[in-house]
C-alpha cells in the first residue's frame, strides 16, 4: 500500500521489437492490451515509432503519454548542455509515471526493439524500479530482424558476436571491426561517413550490408558500399561471419598480396595494409614478422625462415591458386630489398603457371624513411639506396656501385650492413667511400628504430663503431653537403639541404 492506502500499480518495459507489429512477443501483445496507461518516447514534432508499432493492440480507453524528447541531434540552450537536458526529461518523465503508479494504474513504457538494449526505457527504470513493482517484457532487437531481412547468418559455431554504436568515432570502431569475427553497427546518422570509413579500414566493407528500419514497411536493405547521402540515426550495419565459403578459403578467385609492415609496431602500419592484414585467408612470412600481426581466428600462419624467401613466395602462390586470399608479410616496404621482388621471380621464372594469379604490393614505411626520420632529413637532397649483402650478387658489383655513388657526391641507405658471418664487407664500404667523402661525413647509426631496442646515433664515415652494426641496423652515409645542428639537450639533427652549393654546379666536378 502507498500513503493513499492504495496498491500501487506496476511498471512494464515493454520491448515492441524493431517495427514489425507481428514480431511483438505474444507477452508484449497482452501487456500492452491490458494496461491502463502506455506511455511511449517520441522526438518532437514527430510520431513515435514505438506507438505505431504497437498500435493495432491500443484501446481507445487508454489513456497514452507521449514523452517528448527535448533535443535529439540539435543544439540546447540548457545550462548543463545535452547531458543536462536529456537528465531533466527523464527526471519529469518519471515524476509524471509515479503520479499514475500511485493511482494503482499499470503503466506500459513501449520501447523499439529490447528495452535493455540501448533502450530509452532503460534511464525511466533507474529512477522508478526500486519504488515499484517492475517487469520488463524483452523483444526483438533490431539486428536480429534486419539478419533476417538480409537473409544473412551473423554468427556461427564458436564465432563472437561485436555490437557497436556508431557513434564511438572511425577510429575505435576500425578497431573492434578488426577483431571481431561478427557485428553490428548502430546509432548511424551523423557518424555514417565515419563507419563506412572503418569498415574499409578494417577490411570488412566488401561483406558489410546496410539495412533501414528493418521489417517495416519503410525497409531498404543494400550493400555497404552502394549506399550514398544521408541515413537515419535509427538503421544499422551488419559485419555476418564470413560463410563458410568463404572461411574453408574455397572462392573461385584467389589472389595474393605482398604487404609492408614498417619497420616496427602497429603505429607504423597503414590503414590499407591493416584492412589486407584483416581480409587475409592466410598469411606468409618470416616468423617475427608474422608475430606482429594480431591473430584473428579464422586465419592460417606459414611462418618460415627469413632465409627461405623462394620457397616462401612459392607456399603462397599455391595457396592464391587454390583460391584463398593470401597476404605475404615483409618488415619495411616489401618493394625494397623485400618480398615482392621475391615473389615476381617466381611468377616470371614458372611461366604460365601462376600467370592467373592477382598479385598486389602494398607498401609500407621503409626502414630508410624511419631512421632518417628520427635525425631530421638526411635523405632531404638526391639519395641512393644500397644493399651490402653478397648473398645474391658479387662483391665486386657492390664495390663499383659504392664508388659510382661516392663520385656522384649522393647520399647513401645503406641495408644489411653486417650480419654474424659479415663483418669485413662493412669496414671495405667505409674505405671506399672514403676516397670521395671527408672523414666528418655525417653518419647516422640507426638500430632496431620504433622497436624495443632502438638506438639511434648521428656520428661521422671516419668515427663511426662497425662493431655494434647488425643486419638489425641501417646506415645513413651523408653527401659533401649534409649537415649536423646541435639542438637542445644534446641532441643533434641532420639534414642535406634541398640546394647544391653553385660552386659545384658551376664547375661540373664533384669534392674528393
Amino acid at each position: 500500500m502507498n500513503r493513499n492506502g492504495r496498491q500501487p500499480g506496476k511498471l512494464f518495459g515493454v520491448g515492441v521489437g524493431p517495427g514489425d507489429p507481428e514480431l511483438l512477443t505474444l507477452k508484449a501483445r497482452r501487456v500492452v492490451e491490458a494496461a491502463h496507461v502506455v506511455a511511449y518516447p517520441c522526438a518532437r514534432h514527430r510520431r513515435s515509432v514505438a506507438r505505431r508499432i504497437a498500435a493495432p493492440y491500443l484501446r481507445e480507453e487508454q489513456l497514452e503519454i507521449a514523452l517528448s524528447f527535448p533535443v535529439t541531434t540539435e543544439q540546447t540552450d540548457h545550462p548543463e548542455g545535452y547531458e543536462g537536458a536529456l537528465r531533466d526529461f527523464y527526471d519529469e518523465s518519471a515524476a509524471e509515471l509515479a503520479e499514475h503508479l500511485e493511482q494503482g494504474r499499470d503503466v506500459a513504457v513501449l520501447c523499439e526493439g529490447d528495452p535493455f538494449f540501448y533502450g530509452s526505457y532503460m534511464y525511466l527504470h533507474e529512477r522508478l524500479a526500486h519504488h515499484y513493482e517492475v517487469e520488463v517484457v524483452p523483444g526483438v532487437t533490431s539486428f536480429s530482424a534486419a539478419a533476417a531481412a538480409a537473409g544473412t547468418p551473423l554468427v556461427k559455431r564458436d564465432d563472437v558476436f561485436t555490437v557497436l554504436p556508431g557513434t564511438l568515432g572511425p577510429d575505435a570502431v576500425t578497431e573492434w571491426l578488426r577483431s571481431a569475427d561478427a557485428a553490428v553497427v548502430l546509432k548511424l546518422g551523423r557518424a555514417f561517413s565515419g563507419v563506412c570509413s572503418a569498415a574499409e579500414q578494417a577490411g570488412v566493407a566488401e561483406r558489410a550490408i546496410y539495412v533501414e528500419r528493418a521489417s517495416s514497411p519503410e525497409q531498404r536493405i543494400s550493400a555497404l558500399r552502394e549506399v550514398e547521402g544521408d541515413v537515419p540515426y535509427m538503421s544499422l550495419v551488419l559485419v555476418p561471419t564470413l560463410n563458410g565459403a568463404q572461411a574453408n578459403g574455397d572462392s573461385a578467385q584467389g589472389c595474393l598480396t605482398v604487404v609492408g609492415l614498417g619497420p616496427a609496431g602497429r603505429e607504423w602500419l597503414t590503414p590499407e595494409a591493416q584492412a589486407v592484414l584483416a581480409e587475409a585467408d592466410e598469411l606468409v612470412g618470416y616468423g617475427p614478422y608474422l608475430a606482429r600481426v594480431p591473430e584473428r581466428k579464422g586465419q592460417r600462419r606459414q611462418a618460415s625462415d627469413n632465409r627461405n624467401e623462394t620457397e616462401r613466395a612459392r607456399v603462397a602462390l599455391d595457396l592464391a591458386t587454390r583460391g584463398k586470399r593470401v597476404a605475404v608479410v615483409s618488415s619495411g616496404d616489401p618493394g625494397i630489398f623485400a618480398m615482392a621482388a621475391a615473389v615476381l621471380e617466381v611468377v616470371d621464372e614458372a611461366g604460365g603457371t601462376y600467370s592467373q594469379t592477382a598479385v598486389r604490393v602494398v607498401p609500407g614505411l621503409s626502414a630508410m624513411q624511419a631512421a632518417a626520420a628520427r635525425v631530421g632529413a638526411p635523405l632531404g637532397h638526391d639519395f641512393c639506396v644500397l644493399s651490402l649483402s653478397d648473398q645474391l650478387k658479387p662483391w665486386e658489383i657492390i664495390e663499383r656501385r659504392l664508388e659510382a655513388a661516392g663520385a656522384a657526391d649522393l647520399v647513401l641507405a645503406l641495408y644489411n650492413p653486417a650480419s654474424r658471418t659479415r663483418r669485413e664487407q662493412l669496414e671495405r664500404a667505409r674505405s671506399v667511400l672514403l676516397r670521395h667523402r671527408s672523414e666528418g661525413t655525417p653518419v647516422v647509426v640507426a638500430r632496431d628504430v620504433g622497436g624495443p631496442e632502438e638506438d639511434v646515433v648521428v656520428s661521422t664515415l671516419a668515427g663511426f663503431d662497425a662493431e655494434s652494426v647488425d643486419m638489425r641496423t641501417l646506415l645513413v652515409i651523408g653527401s659533401s653537403t649534409t649537415r649536423v645542428i646541435e639542438g637542445p639537450g644534446g641532441t643533434r639533427q641532420v639534414y642535406t639541404p634541398r640546394r647544391y652549393p653553385a660552386g659545384l654546379r658551376a664547375s661540373r666536378r664533384y669534392p674528393a
